[in-house]
């Protein structure tokens, strides 16, 4: 693997850990894209650094699970404003 993509790899989910941030979040932040961002933190990291991979994935988990929660209240928001 590149060099520059192993410090993106690690760059992504230091900063996806340190902030709670999602998938989405992460990709905005670092211009690229959200596959990229996947791939990145499930596939590439864990090669890299399985204890970093780790703690990403229990940041990511939590987000999938909260994401249709916030899908809801972006909806009611829309709505209120109409």
């Amino acid at each position: 693997m590149k060099e520059y993509i192993e410090e993106r790899v690690l760059l992504i989910a230091r900063y996806i850990i340190d902030n709670n941030a999602t998938v989405r979040q992460a990709a905005k932040y670092f211009g690229i894209s959200k596959s990229t961002v996947h791939k990145d933190t499930t596939e590439r990291l864990e090669q890299i650094n399985p204890a970093l991979a780790h703690e990403a994935r229990k940041v990511l988990n939590i987000n999938k699970s909260e994401r249709h929660i916030r899908g809801g209240l972006a909806t009611k928001e829309k709505y209120l404003h109409k």
